[in-house]
């Protein structure tokens, strides 16, 4: 395959990464074409198979590491369309790298350690510190929907290690419909199946015709809502979960939605 048509569905995201990690559009893509030049002179720094998208990054991250990044303040510092109400600015250029990768382009810890050629153990330190940083920022409120005890009180723990609030554990639709009314959280961690045979997605909708706050969803059944015959949930971790994916969902969800700011 033509190495054009090997990169070019990939170069959409390498903008918005470099701009993003940059903070301007001038100095991203100057970075995402010096990336390209690098290829055109030795297209074998893409060799063949495997992943070309993870390689694609790999080698943007190692230009951008040769040369100084201008870190910008404000909004223009995430991707365009995505502006966050936080100051990412503070974050080392390393654990940003790390944050962007994880929350805007949806990598796993274990590829962004690759493209990062850290140790995985690095990566997940470094987005601690920056979830840290956001939480620091502004402490949301997130209520969890869950009627599985010792699954609730994990992510209770994981959410108030984050930084973040607990505002409460529901265990059915109506249990979660009082407590949304009651606590007004920014975010909503919750399952499908509930404690007296309920809908978790019920509970959600109902809230949802009420307000506008982002929702991510954690269940052993995704089939539920992964119908094609609705909208379907932005953020969706299948049981059993893995904390770290559910940290950067939460993140991600924070960063990128600003009513859930507003929410809190």
């Amino acid at each position: 395959m033509p190495i054009s048509d090997r990169i070019g569905p990939h170069l959409p995201a390498l903008r918005r990464y470099a701009r993003a990690l940059t903070g301007t559009q001038s100095s991203g893509d100057a970075y995402v074409a010096a990336t390209l030049e690098t290829i055109l002179i030795d297209t074998s720094v893409m060799p063949e198979g495997g992943d070309d998208r993870t390689k694609l990054f790999g080698l943007l991250t190692r230009i951008v590491s040769s040369l100084p990044i201008s870190m910008t303040r404000g909004a223009g510092s995430v991707a365009p369309g995505m502006e966050a109400p936080y100051d990412l600015s503070g974050v080392p250029p390393l654990g940003r790298q790390a944050l962007l990768l994880a929350t805007v382009e949806g990598f796993s810890v274990e590829k962004t350690a690759e493209i990062l050629e850290a140790q995985e153990s690095t990566i997940r330190a470094l987005l601690d510190t920056a979830f840290a940083d956001i939480a620091a920022q502004a402490e949301t409120g997130i209520m969890i929907i869950e009627d599985e005890p010792l699954i609730a009180l994990d992510l209770a723990h994981m959410v108030s290690g984050m930084g973040h609030r607990v505002t409460g554990i529901a265990r059915t639709q109506a249990e979660a419909e009082t407590l949304w009314s009651d606590s007004r959280p920014g975010l909503v961690l919750a399952d499908v199946r509930l404690a007296d045979g309920s809908s978790g997605i019920d509970a959600v909708n109902a809230i949802l015709a009420r307000t506008t706050i982002p929702v991510i969803f954690i269940t052993a059944y995704p089939e539920r809502l992964l119908t094609g015959e609705r909208p379907e949930p932005a953020f969706l971790v299948s049981k059993p979960f893995n904390p770290e994916q559910v940290k950067v969902l939460i993140n991600q969800a924070l960063l990128f939605t600003p009513q859930a700011h507003a929410a809190a």
